[in-house]
């Protein structure tokens, strides 16, 4: 057999490219899956002196979309309520979402994927939402700090393993 030794040819040429083995990771789709403004108090919130206390929920979750192909969509639910002297100045709820490729992943690496690196990069979005309907609200700036979704991710398995292991060692349920 004779070995084609030109350089410039290339190792693959005419053939199809090489497929990669390794795991793939890569973005669709960026959206806003739903948004919710409320200022119940408004206009008369504005009258009175403001004292600000604000409380935030966050809740992620994945779902499968294609059982073929494993292409998630990651949703990251964000809720800001926001008080002045014990009445509801706002409320503002965002559901940023994306559409995520996640082949080749071992189960524990796709989960914590899927549980803490999406959301991580669907938290600035939302971030910037909150930030912009409370301003268009006619409310002080509202800046959200960093949130570790990987720490958020690694208490979440702890507390599953602990209700696992606390369920498998509980008695079952007492018969009269």
């Amino acid at each position: 057999m004779a070995e084609d030794t030109n350089p410039a040819a290339g190792t693959n040429s005419g053939a199809a490219p090489a497929q990669n083995q390794g795991p793939e990771f890569a973005i669709q789709k960026l959206f806003i899956k739903d948004v919710s403004f409320e200022s119940p108090g408004a206009p008369a919130v504005f009258l009175k002196e403001w004292k600000g206390e604000t409380n935030i929920q966050l809740n992620t979750q994945a779902r499968r979309l294609n059982e073929q192909d494993e292409v998630f969509e990651v949703e990251l639910a964000l809720t800001v309520t926001t008080k002045s002297q014990d009445e509801t100045a706002y409320l503002v709820e965002v559901k940023q979402a994306g559409v995520f490729v996640a082949r080749g992943f071992p189960p524990e690496q796709q989960g914590h994927l899927l549980g803490a690196y999406c959301p991580n990069l669907l938290f600035p979005f939302a971030r910037e939402v909150v930030a912009d309907l409370v301003l268009k609200g006619g409310f002080p700036q509202m800046l959200l700090q960093p949130v570790n979704f990987d720490a958020l991710y690694v208490q979440h398995q702890q507390e599953r393993a602990n209700q696992a292991a606390g369920q498998a060692g509980a008695p079952g349920p007492a018969s009269a």
